[in-house]
């Protein structure tokens, strides 16, 4: 492979890698949520993790927000898993680049 087609290669892995790491936030759909005592024990499981930043849940709307901390992450299995421990059932997860305020805005919260 010629320089000119190696830069191109390497600028869209790059751009790629780049894009995943700037999602800042990990939405889950998660089941079984019933009451405060659930949000409350969510919250103060995830944010019990290194790189989470702050959390929200939304009862309502079946939400639990996760906003990472600057240049840190969080295996989409190990948040799944630390849900499933607890009792809950996460039916989807989404790496979104909003912050928890957006969330919240946007639930009408």
């Amino acid at each position: 492979m010629n320089t000119m087609k190696m830069k191109v290669v390497l600028a869209i892995v790059c751009g790629s890698l780049a894009f995943a790491a700037s999602a800042r936030t990990v939405k889950m759909q998660v089941n079984g949520m019933v009451c405060a005592f659930c949000a409350q024990g969510i919250e103060k499981r995830l944010r019990s993790m290194a790189s989470t930043q702050d959390v929200y849940v939304s009862l309502k709307d079946k939400v639990v927000a996760v906003a990472l901390k600057d240049g840190q992450d969080i295996p989409d299995a190990a948040l799944v898993s630390s849900m499933k421990e607890a009792g809950y059932d996460v039916t989807s997860v989404q790496r979104v680049d909003a912050s928890l305020a957006d969330i919240r805005k946007a639930r009408g919260k």
